[in-house]
């Protein structure tokens, strides 16, 4: 499917010569209008054009800061080496992140807009390819309105081809849109032609039945509708969907076709149509020689349960760790028998050296990581694992160890190499591809980025149900994740152990820390904490920051204001459309 889909989806914009900014083109639909849907062939190109806006916003030269992934530099789970004015209190609603966003999003519906009502008036197609063709399109439009919506909670509704200069509504509410979501998601599942799921073939990743259910559960999520949230997340069970066994290997491209991946972004190893995942999120050692841009935040690794189930502690393994000031703490990260200069500038960075060990220091660091979720050795390199890499850049593997000082990555040393080597951060290992044989240029990976998961699904179904009071109900669904990689099962018997569960209230923070150590690097994380009103406090407590593995910060956060819950309308909007009033706290 992906192939097929995304290289149409080029001719698409070739053919409908479509705008990629709102602000100063002429709309998509005008010129759509005018080439497509005149031909079976020309219909799907068109619809796979609707596809083709999941991508805009990417770029391979630098981040954009607009891909899905990106999105956890923000979270409690994640963090960017660079100062960012969402995280200091400074962002304008001049910022990049608005307008790119904005444009693009609805760009998306433009598309989608176009497709719905020339498809029934100009198409030859069949009446079931057209009846499909308009399901996707009421699903793709849906989405791009959800995206709108979690966000600036209230955005002007367009629902038929506009011209340009006609974008001057103002905004709906927010209930207004979630309503057109909801009516665009039940037609797509009221289409008999759409098909519950593919499990193969050329169509493998277009939106389904299955797709749908889970985007309406989540917009009933927002609504705080919680029964008919776990309704629609009960058939997507009833579509075929289910759990891949092995947690790890669900992220290679192999797998990606897997029943639980159920709606995703569909990458291929081809320029402008690959994910930039590996290159942002590797290092000088990973194939393609990149940039550790994103970080993973010492705050995910932290939550991340013992093997037992019970909560870390850096005490349990340290004692006196968390007494003690962040730069002196780094002393423990410190590799064996460092050199005399070494050890100076260690204590200059602040770090107690009377605790250092020069034989023992990387052992003893290495158990505060052994015997935990595994989906944390998944998910991050942690100081002193090994990483398949390649060696220098080129494209001979090796097997590397991420160290502190970092000295050199050639043999026999052997070091895993960063863009941050002053530094020791936590790194990602999800998504990054390894040795040489995973990818063929970082700017362009081939894995596919899940945008709804099953296990998402089971991980809301089980906050729904929670939400009405059904503990228990809550419990077995976040067992179902659990059990995928052997952790032990929640319970509300047995007190003395760390898996058990008091009640509602203790239920909804275990959800959270389940979705928090499941989904990094998956752009969940920062929107969860949005809908849960839970940022302030999860990511900007006293001290917090871009944080070093041992908790000391190297650029600190400032929270703004509750304002930042709900984006900024772009000031260049409301500039080109006077109807657009400004969300409150931001600058008008």
């Amino acid at each position: 499917m992906k192939k097929f889909i995304w290289v149409n989806a080029v001719l698409a914009l070739s053919l409908a010569s479509c705008k990629k900014d709102l602000l100063d083109k002429v709309p998509y639909d005008q010129l759509a209008s005018e080439n497509m849907w005149t031909t079976d062939n020309l219909t799907e190109v068109g619809v796979n054009g609707i596809y083709n806006a999941l991508r805009l916003g990417y770029q391979s030269g630098g981040a954009s800061g607009l891909e899905i992934y990106q999105y956890d530099r923000f979270s409690f789970s994640g963090q960017t080496r660079d100062a960012e004015g969402m995280m200091q209190g400074t962002i304008t609603p001049g910022n990049g992140l608005f307008s790119g966003n904005w444009r693009n999003f609805y760009e998306g519906v433009i598309r989608a807009n176009d497709a719905i009502a020339n498809i029934p008036a100009k198409s030859p197609s069949s009446a079931a390819r057209k009846a499909r063709f308009i399901a996707e399109s009421k699903f793709l439009r849906a989405y791009y309105y959800f995206r709108l919506n979690q966000v600036w909670k209230g955005v002007p509704i367009y629902l038929e081809p506009t011209p340009y200069d006609a974008f001057t509504k103002a905004r709906s509410t927010e209930a207004e849109v979630w309503n057109v979501v909801l009516k665009d998601l039940t037609d797509a599942i009221n289409e008999p032609e759409l098909p519950s799921r593919y499990t193969s073939g050329s169509d493998n990743g277009r939106a389904t039945r299955g797709a749908a259910f889970a985007l309406r559960g989540k917009v009933y999520m927002y609504m705080k509708d919680w029964n008919k949230a776990a309704v629609d997340f009960d058939s997507v069970k009833k579509q075929g969907y289910t759990l891949f066994g092995n947690y790890t290997q669900l992220f290679k491209e192999a797998n990606e076709r897997a029943p639980e991946m159920i709606f995703s972004l569909q990458n291929i190893a081809v320029a402008n149509l690959g994910s930039t995942t590996q290159f942002y999120c590797g290092g000088r050692s990973s194939f393609g020689f990149n940039w550790n841009t994103y970080l993973v935040s010492p705050n995910l690794v932290d939550l991340y349960e013992k093997a037992d189930g019970s909560k870390f502690n850096w005490d349990d393994v340290l004692p006196g760790y968390s007494a003690m000031k962040p730069e002196a703490r780094q002393v423990f990260f410190l590799r064996d028998n460092l050199s005399a200069a070494e050890k100076t500038a260690a204590a200059g960075r602040g770090a107690d050296m009377s605790q250092y060990l020069p034989v023992g220091n990387e052992a003893r660091i290495k158990a505060a990581y052994e015997n935990r979720d595994p989906r944390l050795a998944a998910n991050v390199i942690t100081p002193y694992s090994t990483f398949n890499g390649v060696l220098g850049g080129t494209a001979i593997n090796q097997t590397v160890i991420s160290r502190f000082p970092y000295r050199s990555e050639n043999s026999p040393t052997l070091d895993y190499r960063t863009d941050t080597q002053a530094f020791f951060y936590y790194l990602y290992r999800k998504f990054v591809g390894e040795n040489n044989n995973e990818l063929l240029d970082r700017s362009f990976g081939p894995i596919d980025q899940p945008l709804i998961r099953y296990a998402d699904v089971l991980l809301m179904w089980a906050e729904a149900l929670n939400e009405q009071g059904d503990v228990p109900g809550a419990i077995a669904k976040v067992n179902e994740v659990r059990a995928r990689v052997n952790m032990p099962a929640l319970q509300q018997a047995d007190n003395t152990k760390g898996t058990f569960v008091a009640g509602q209230t203790e239920m909804t923070e275990r959800i959270r820390n389940e979705r928090r150590v499941e989904f990094p690097n998956e752009g969940i994380n920062y929107f969860d904490e949005l809908r849960w009103k839970s940022w302030k406090s999860s990511t900007f407590k006293t001290g917090s920051g871009v944080q070093q593995v041992w908790g000391q910060s190297t650029v600190p956060y400032t929270w703004g204001g509750d304002y930042l819950y709900t984006w900024a309308i772009p000031a260049a909007e409301i500039e080109r459309n006077p109807a657009l009033k400004q969300n409150d706290g931001w600058p008008q």
